[in-house]
């Protein structure tokens, strides 16, 4: 063996072991070089010194020679398959080539149409007008009804975006087929640099492909026919045959033909879901959706299922039918508003019943079955306010809406303030007479002692009325009414604090007053608390008896007002503009109480005065009011993007005289300006109004704030 030592080398022993003998022989170690020239012994060749595979005389072979048996193959070769001869048939003249060759590629976009959606989608669409004249309504479905914002992910890679891409390519051939277009194609592309101006994020290019549109074959609404007023509700279903296939037309139409069959008397109609039966070789589509009108009807009587609460008589009253005319499903939803607006109930049903079945061609009667659910009747409310003209006001009620029934309501109420105190009762009954009359009566007793008047007052007031409420507004409302009122007052005395010594109150005088006021209020706009368009004209007048230390007048008190509105553009500025003018004719201004007369300033009259501050004065400076009264008020409402739109910013200017004589003489016209917000909330405008007078007395203040609900007018 091989040992080895820093420095020699030994050979090797002869020795040695048989192995390593047999490994390295004697002669290796006597001639190196003559043993490693000897190579490998001659009787164990090499392969390459083996036979040749190929011999010269080896058979040439032919395709069909069969191949030589495999080592390890036992299973048999098949039979050879031996196939007929293909008859040649010549060519008569009669072979046509189809036009589209199958295995080229499908249609291209030549100079597209193309819309970008985001920074990784766009829509490619036919350039040619009239190729898809629904593109702009069928990007705005897509828009709404894809996945289209997760397209702007910076972390999307190409396989994710490649997985929506798929989805939405499913969507857009929906929607292509809700539009008419079966035969419509999606080519879809994913990759980078697809959209011009792009980043390297990786993209999506829709390429849409309508195709040829379809259109109705057959249309078949089953047993519409057989209804009386067939060609009426046929045509409340506009499809026709040859009209392009539209789903969303499809839906539409179905909801008119449900609309005319429940609004010309037939309660129990029903329409079952459309088929579209669609045939490719046609380019068409029929259309199914079986109509069964089920009889033909007019209004019974009204069915109360709380009649001690609501009674049935009571509720036909208020309905916009009368028994005998026929059924209209508008009037039924009618009648459910008018009986949440009571405030009664907190939910109700009406449901058709049929109490007789049509019969000889003549229509049946139906019952209307209402059911109620109750509301809570009481009420207890409270308010606290304060203001710097009225100091301090505390109002308490409470209520019983319908303690007398149906909706008999009686209130008791009480004010606490710096400048009033009241006790009242008032009932109230609602849908008196007619739907939205109301008949109210109030007895009170109160004072009050202002800038302009002091006043302890005795009134028993009835009106009847038809106005304008938060869920029904009246084109036209009136009111009539009867006023009793004993009146102890004397005018304000000393409000600017001018005299050195103890001021001495005027007298008090003691009035009787009778009265016939009379309103009506004709109004076109589009809102009742914040109106953008038309106009509102109203005149009031009361003819009034009054006695005081034993004379008696007759006078009579007229108002009018008128108001303008006009928006400049769809989402512009609103112009707004008031004006009103009063006169009282009859009687000399002593003979008319305080409390009777005109007076101007304060949030809904001219702004940047005080409360009833405008008018005649006495040589105390004190205001005395007026026969007659003119106010002018102009204002721009300007929407801002603020709280999505809610924000108005208002520039006003208001003018205002009060004058002496029954007609204006505008001799002293006090005209104030400033700017106001109004906040646009769910249940009308909050405003706050900021106002300077331009030209004041030394008395009045240099600003006024108003803050209140609603428009200014």
């Amino acid at each position: 063996m091989l040992a080895s030592h820093p420095g020699y080398a030994f050979a090797q022993d002869r020795s040695a072991s048989p192995e390593l003998e047999a490994l390295i022989p004697d002669e290796a170690i006597d001639n190196a070089q003559e043993w490693a020239a000897d190579g490998v012994p001659p009787e164990e060749p090499t392969p390459i010194d083996g036979p040749n595979p190929f011999p010269a005389d080896a058979p040439e072979l032919e395709p069909e020679s069969p191949l030589a048996d495999l080592p390890g193959l036992t299973i048999d070769w098949p039979d050879p398959l031996e196939l007929a001869p293909v008859e040649q048939v010549e060519d008569d003249g009669t072979a046509t080539f189809a036009d589209d060759n199958p295995l080229q590629s499908g249609p291209l976009l030549i100079d597209p149409v193309v819309i970008d959606l985001t920074d990784q989608l766009a829509l490619a669409f036919p350039s040619e007008p009239d190729a898809f004249p629904q593109m702009d309504d069928f990007v705005d479905q897509f828009t709404s009804l894809s996945t289209i914002e997760a397209y702007g992910d910076s972390e999307t890679n190409v396989g994710q975006l490649g997985a929506r891409a798929r989805e939405d390519e499913e969507l857009l051939v929906r929607l292509l087929r809700a539009y008419g277009y079966y035969d419509g194609e999606i080519v879809r592309e994913v990759g980078p640099n697809l959209i011009d101006g792009s980043d390297e994020r990786p993209q999506v290019r829709f390429n849409v492909l309508p195709g040829e549109r379809f259109t109705f074959g057959t249309i078949d609404l089953g047993d519409l026919d057989q209804a009386p007023n067939f060609q009426e509700l046929r045509g409340a279903f506009e499809l026709k045959p040859g009209d392009y296939v539209d789903s969303y037309d499809i839906v539409r139409e179905r909801g008119d033909l449900d609309t005319a069959l429940g609004n010309t008397g037939y309660p129990f109609a029903e329409i079952d879901a459309p088929e579209l039966l669609i045939d490719h070789a046609m380019i068409e589509g029929d259309l199914t959706m079986p109509v069964r009108p089920n009889g033909r009807y007019v209004f019974g009587k009204v069915i109360s299922e709380e009649p001690d609460f609501l009674s049935g008589r009571h509720l036909g009253s208020i309905a916009r039918f009368e028994p005998g005319d026929i059924y209209n499903r508008d009037d039924e939803q009618d009648l459910r508003r008018a009986i949440i607006a009571t405030g009664l109930v907190s939910s109700t049903t009406i449901t058709p019943v049929e109490a007789q079945a049509p019969a000889n061609g003549e229509p049946g009667v139906v019952d209307m079955k209402v059911g109620l659910t109750k509301a809570k009747l009481r009420t207890i409310a409270g308010a606290i306010g304060y203001g710097t003209e009225e100091g301090i006001r505390v109002e308490a009620s409470w209520e019983h809406r319908n303690l007398f029934p149906p909706e008999g309501a009686l209130k008791l109420r009480g004010v606490v303030g710096t400048q009033e105190q009241l006790a009242g009762i008032t009932f109230r009954k609602s849908n008196f007479g007619g739907r939205d009359r109301i008949l109210t009566v109030d007895a009170f007793a109160s004072s009050l002692d202002n800038t302009a008047f002091a006043a302890d007052t005795a009134s028993l007031i009835a009106t009847y009325e038809k106005l304008s409420t938060l869920l029904f507004q009246k084109p036209f409302s009136w009111s009539m009414g009867l006023e009793l009122v004993a009146s102890d007052e004397r005018l304000a005395f000393d409000i600017d604090n001018s005299s050195l010594d103890s001021a001495t109150p005027p007298p008090r005088q003691t009035y009787f007053v009778a009265a016939l006021p009379l309103y009506g209020q004709i109004d076109t706009t589009d809102d009742l608390l914040n109106p953008t368009e038309g106009f509102r004209v109203s005149l009031r007048t009361s003819p009034e008896v009054s006695r005081t230390k034993g004379m008696q007048s007759f006078y009579v008190r007229n108002q009018a007002d008128a108001s303008y509105y006009k928006q400049i553009g769809e989402n512009g500025p609103i112009l707004a503009g008031r004006v009103g003018v009063g006169s009282i004719t009859g009687a000399g201004l002593n003979d008319i109480a305080p409390s009777r007369r005109f007076f101007a300033g304060g949030g809904g009259s001219v702004r940047g005065f005080g409360y009833r501050a405008i008018g005649p004065r006495n040589d105390d400076n004190d205001p005395i009011g007026g026969r007659s009264l003119v106010e002018v008020s102009a204002e721009v409402r300007i929407p801002t993007p603020l709280f999505d739109g809610a924000v108005q910013v208002v520039p006003f200017v208001d003018a205002g005289s009060v004058g002496v004589e029954q007609y204006p003489d505008f001799e002293d016209i006090r005209v104030g300006a400033g700017v106001g917000v109004r906040y646009l909330s769910g249940f009308g405008p909050l405003r706050l109004d900021v106002a300077f007078p331009i030209n004041p007395r030394p008395t009045d203040s240099f600003v006024a704030v108003y803050v209140s609900l609603g428009q200014a007018f």
